[in-house]
């Protein structure tokens, strides 16, 4: 309920009274908008809408007739009130810097670039120091674009300090949570802003273009006439004429490496080329024709964007810079083709023909690659030791796997299970040794002898296996058997063996140091070697025939003499 007091009466308690009929009490509103703008009022009512007599003029008209009053009357003249406080989101209220930024963004996932340039707009509120990033949409980017940071009060350092306009200008950067943004311009009424509270502004820098954008601009379209030298007129005038060069690749700085010879053609019509081997007998390589394919070839196959990933792409057209040409290829100096030098030492007929006539070279002289070839060291046998046989040995020396002694097998078809029987006696000084008998067994098959002594009686000797089945060298004409005591001291490369041709009667024979004397042989021998009487000596022959006219030949092989023979 409200209250009333006369005027004549001091302001004390008892001396208010209260109106039973006021039923307002509502407050007065002194605060307004006009065009968006806030604006106090002065109060004319009070509480419940009553009159308030006091507030009739305004605030200014009190202030200046406050100066005006005579200073005799009321002595010295009162200062003026200090100024009205506006708070700042009065006197700052909508405005804001404007600057205009990019970033980089690196892009990882791609091969057409490495990074983004993203413009911005930077936005910085007086009102609270707030700053909002916005970057500007652009249609069909596949970016998400649009307000990349709220409005917020931005830290600038760790000590907690805030980014305050004080520390914006142009050509310098803005640094958000570890991402910078580089500010290129302003506004007309940033830059007065800044100005006018002392602030030199630096000159405005233009934003970089983004490399992908400006790859993917389509350049205008051109209009040129055709040449005459089109390509059906190539294909009509050059099909078919290839030069010829003949070029030599060397390697011999590397192991084994060697001098190569090659033909490279050079195909007029589309400006590829091959490079073919060229192979001679016995060289050593693989039978294959063609080292490098018909195909455009790069002078620098290396010469390419460091971006490009030539680990798992081949180079095309657009990343190849330059391709060999037939103004590339000279008689005597050296091409790289593929980290390979080449030499070209020659070249055909029409290939100087044709380049008299296009480039006016003349001078084609051949250049001399022919080496004298390497003398290889001549390979040697090494002695033999009188282990194994000496065919086994010397096939162990001419191959690394070791192979079987050849055999010659129209011989063991055509004298197979032919042998000759020789009865021998013992050349000795022992008195034990006279009436010793043996029975020497020549295979016609494989020239190999076997020697088997026979049994006599109460002699004290074993009889059976003499000599196994072996080729046995003349003594002086090879080297020994392995485990025999033989003392061959011939060529060791070319022995001479026993033959039936040493086997006349009554001549005497050396194995392993035992002398024995032919003294018979059976009848199959003079028989057999008859019927080859031409190959054989004739003493030889004449021998055997006049022993077999006076005594009865060599007894056939018994049962017990065989057995022996298939155990040898």
């Amino acid at each position: 309920m409200a209250t009333t007091r006369p005027d004549h009466l001091p302001f004390l308690p008892g001396n208010t009274f209260k109106d039973p009929t006021k039923q307002r009490f509502h407050v007065s509103n002194t605060l307004g908008y006009k065009n968006g703008y806030m604006r106090s009022t002065i109060p004319r009512v009070s509480l419940g809408g009553e009159r308030l007599y006091h507030n009739q003029i305004s605030e200014n008209e009190l202030n200046e007739l406050a100066n005006k009053m005579p200073t005799l009357t009321y002595g010295k003249a009162k200062p003026a009130p200090p100024e009205r406080f506006i708070p700042a989101h009065v006197a700052f209220d909508k405005k804001v810097l404007r600057f205009s930024a990019y970033f980089k963004e690196t892009v990882t996932e791609s091969q057409q670039e490495h990074y983004r340039v993203r413009p911005v707009d930077v936005y910085y509120y007086l009102e609270d120091d707030s700053i909002a990033i916005i970057e500007p949409r652009v249609e069909n980017s596949g970016i998400p674009q649009g307000k990349l940071l709220k409005r917020q009060q931005l830290p600038r350092d760790d000590q907690g300090n805030n980014w305050h306009w004080k520390d914006l200008n142009v050509s310098t950067n803005l640094v958000v949570y570890g991402k910078v943004f580089r500010l290129t311009q302003c506004d007309r009424f940033t830059s007065d802003y800044l100005t006018s509270k002392g602030i030199a502004m630096n000159d405005a820098e233009a934003t970089p273009d983004d490399p992908y954008t400006l790859s993917r601009v389509e350049e205008p379209q051109r209009f040129t006439s055709k040449s005459n030298w089109d390509k059906r007129k190539r294909f009509v005038e050059l099909d078919r004429k290839v030069l010829r060069f003949y070029l030599v690749w060397d390697d011999r700085e590397e192991m084994f490496g060697e001098l190569r010879p090659f033909i490279l053609h050079y195909f007029l019509v589309n400006d590829t080329m091959e490079i073919r081997e060229v192979h001679k007998a016995n060289d050593g390589h693989d039978p294959f024709p063609v080292l490098i394919s018909r195909q455009k070839v790069p002078k620098d196959r290396c010469n390419v964007k460091s971006t490009y990933p030539s680990i798992t792409l081949e180079l095309t057209a657009e990343e190849t810079k330059e391709w060999f040409t037939p103004a590339d290829l000279k008689v005597g100096e050296t091409v790289l083709v593929y980290n390979r030098r080449f030499l070209l030492y020659d070249c055909d007929q029409f290939t100087k023909n044709y380049y008299r006539q296009v480039y006016g070279v003349t001078d084609f002289k051949a250049v001399d690659v022919n080496i004298p070839p390497a003398q290889l060291p001549k390979m040697e046998l090494p002695p033999y030791n009188g282990w194994g046989t000496l065919e086994d040995s010397k096939m162990n020396c001419l191959s690394v796997a070791p192979k079987t002694p050849k055999v010659d097998f129209v011989k063991m078809l055509e004298y197979d299970k032919d042998t000759l029987r020789y009865e021998l006696r013992k050349v000795s000084l022992k008195p034990e040794d006279e009436n010793r008998k043996f029975i020497l067994t020549y295979r016609l098959s494989d020239d190999m002898l076997s020697i088997y002594e026979k049994k006599i009686r109460n002699s004290g000797i074993i009889p059976g296996k003499f000599l196994r089945a072996c080729r046995i060298p003349k003594p002086g004409m090879g080297a020994p058997i392995a485990g025999t005591l033989n003392d061959g001291l011939g060529d060791t490369d070319n022995p001479v063996y026993y033959s039936p041709a040493d086997f006349s009667i009554g001549a005497v024979v050396k194995f392993n140091q035992h002398r024995f004397r032919v003294v018979n042989c059976d009848a199959r021998v003079l028989k057999l070697l008859e019927k080859h009487s031409g190959f054989w000596p004739a003493a030889m022959l004449a021998s055997i025939r006049k022993l077999h006219g006076k005594e009865n030949p060599l007894a056939p092989v018994s049962a017990e003499e065989k057995n022996e023979e298939i155990n040898q």
